[in-house]
């Protein structure tokens, strides 16, 4: 990646999968921090329809967080500081596009229980709603929409730029591999038998969606 030597990267994020996913596929010329840098970070409700409406909101507040920040002295940034916001979920065409921007909470949606659900849960909820339908009609597609916040000195925040990757493929019938997170254990890229669990993180951050994303992020550094 061609950016410059200089430049800070602050992922608005505490997942330690998506945090390291981001790392290994951008690289290591780049200084990174996230949410865990930052403890006093406002949290923020991701109530938007897309993932690109969540993307930017948390983008945006992390950055005007942190620019308040900047003007009370309590925080400085070099002049290559950007903020890193990722929204992403997995959407099945047998449940017209659900969980979308659910996905993290799933399972919770059925207990109104406003946190995340596990990964165990989601995926049996998951695997209960599709029953048996047949392979063919499995379809579906993780999507990502990464939001990027460029803090401009003094403390000025410039507008998101957005950046979206899309990986199709098909849920199986039961969770196999034990690499990834989240729907990682049934869902089946296209071209492939194996789930992303099952080919690991190398050949995952080849094909997956964040990686698509990704892509088109380091080409507008360059």
């Amino acid at each position: 990646m061609n950016a410059p030597a200089s430049l800070k990267l602050i992922l608005a994020t505490r997942n330690l999968h998506k945090a390291g996913e981001i790392r290994a596929i951008l690289g290591d010329d780049i200084r990174y921090s996230t949410l865990d840098d930052y403890p006093g970070a406002p949290g923020v409700t991701e109530d938007a329809s897309t993932f690109a409406g969540n993307a930017m909101k948390k983008a945006v507040e992390l950055a005007r967080w942190l620019a308040a920040g900047i003007s009370n002295f309590k925080f400085q940034i070099s002049n290559s500081t950007f903020i890193l916001a990722d929204d992403s979920g997995l959407e099945v065409d047998a449940l017209n596009g659900a969980p979308g921007v659910h996905s993290a909470r799933f399972a919770a949606l059925d207990t109104g229980a406003p946190a995340n659900s596990s990964d165990a849960d989601n995926n049996a909820k998951l695997l209960r709603l599709l029953g048996d339908v047949p392979l063919a009609k499995r379809k579906a597609r993780f999507h990502c929409v990464i939001a990027l916040v460029e803090i401009h000195p003094p403390a000025s925040v410039l507008e998101p730029r957005v950046f979206d990757g899309v990986c199709e493929g098909r849920i199986g019938f039961a969770p196999r591999g034990h690499n990834g997170f989240g729907y990682d254990p049934l869902f089946m890229p296209d071209g492939f038998e194996q789930t992303f669990a099952e080919l690991g993180g190398d050949v995952k951050n080849k094909l997956s969606h964040r990686s698509r994303a990704l892509e088109k992020l380091k080409a507008s550094l360059r």
